[in-house]
């Protein structure tokens, strides 16, 4: 009637199959898991880049003066000439009586024959001076970081009259590339 189930032949073992389904079971698991590591840490660096966006976002609202741009690397073989410029005297913006500053400005550029090449500019570079001096008010300029603000501002000026325009950074702040390198102050007083 009914039949007994046969016996494996000798050359067909049951053993061998469970060993190649566990076998193929171990590798997809192994990749399920890599694949979750691998979305995890995609996952993070996302998440790190949003923060950084984020922070850079909630920076540039914050409206802040830009920070003075690096000090040029200085060539020892060939030292930069200082121009000096006339004393100015201007009366400052007011916010709680008459005050006046007066500077002595001197201008460091990269080349002599450029030192010399600024007498001929000197009207337009004395007058945008002026014009930025006497925009500020006293509470601006009485700290360093006014003063070193006030410096770059002159910086991006003097190029700018040198037909060298001021350009923008990645984060909004204005950056020169012109002759005029540095500004200095050998005396600053505000009255």
């Amino acid at each position: 009637m009914a039949k007994a189930p046969t016996k494996p032949e000798a050359g067909e073992e049951a053993a061998p199959k469970k060993k190649g389904k566990l076998l193929i079971i171990v590798v997809i698991v192994l990749l399920v898991l890599l694949i979750i590591v691998a979305g995890g840490v995609g996952a993070l660096l996302l998440l790190k880049n949003k923060d950084k966006g984020s922070e850079e976002a909630a920076g540039a609202a914050v409206v802040a003066p830009p920070s003075p741009p690096a000090a040029p690397v200085v060539d020892l073989s060939k030292p930069p000439t200082f121009v000096p410029l006339d004393p100015f005297t201007v009366n400052l913006r007011r916010d709680e009586g008459d005050h006046y500053l007066q500077a002595v400005i001197v201008l460091r550029v990269s080349d002599p024959k450029i030192g010399e090449g600024l007498k001929g500019f000197m009207p337009e570079i004395r007058h945008r001076i002026n014009l930025l001096l006497s925009s500020k008010l006293p509470s601006e300029l009485s700290t360093t970081e006014g003063r070193e603000y006030l410096a770059a501002s002159i910086v991006d000026e003097t190029n700018a009259a040198l037909g060298f325009p001021v350009q923008t950074d990645a984060r909004g702040r204005a950056t020169s590339t012109g002759p005029i390198q540095a500004v200095l102050f050998n005396s600053f007083i505000i009255q």
